[in-house]
């Protein structure tokens, strides 16, 4: 399971400790932290999950090498347009804070069918505000555990 942490390259003290439990939370629940790659919210969220023994994964709007707790690098040279492609690989979507960019990750996941879940960020339709990071993750790991099919094993007497 994928979980995206979405939220401000630069962001408060409180944003930064909300995301770094959030990513620790992730990786308890044993799902790897997807997110934009770069600092704040984003580094803090890799911070967390590293620190729980987690996987992370970074899509970067550009081709440097991200935060220093990334285990996979996509380097995209997309700008925000990587937003679209981080959305899409997440089975739910955590929004710490954020700005226009998280907006548009908001948005993108909200036209998916998504779910969104939020600590002090956007109070739009669609985004369920969260009390703090364990419910947050509850509801997110809860959300991606329903939304993944499940798998039959290949080989024998599996399907291929």
């Amino acid at each position: 399971m994928q979980i995206a942490v979405i939220g401000r390259g630069d962001c408060s003290d409180e944003e930064y400790a909300a995301a770094e439990t959030i990513g620790r939370l992730i990786a308890g629940n044993r799902a790897t932290v997807c997110c934009g790659g770069l600092g704040g919210v984003m580094e803090a969220a890799c911070r967390g999950a590293k620190g729980g023994g987690g996987t992370t994964v970074g899509i970067l709007p550009d081709t440097g090498d991200g935060n220093a707790y990334l285990d996979v690098v996509v380097r995209t040279g997309m700008g925000h347009a990587r937003n679209i492609i981080l959305v899409h690989s997440a089975d739910a979507v955590i929004a710490v804070g954020g700005g226009y960019g998280t907006l548009s990750e908001i948005a993108v996941a909200l036209k998916m069918g998504k779910p969104v879940y939020g600590l002090a960020t956007w109070k739009i339709e669609g985004v369920m505000a969260c009390a703090g990071p364990e419910e947050a993750v509850s509801l997110a790991v809860r959300a991606g555990r329903l939304s993944r099919p499940s798998r039959s094993p290949r080989g024998p007497g599996g399907s291929a």
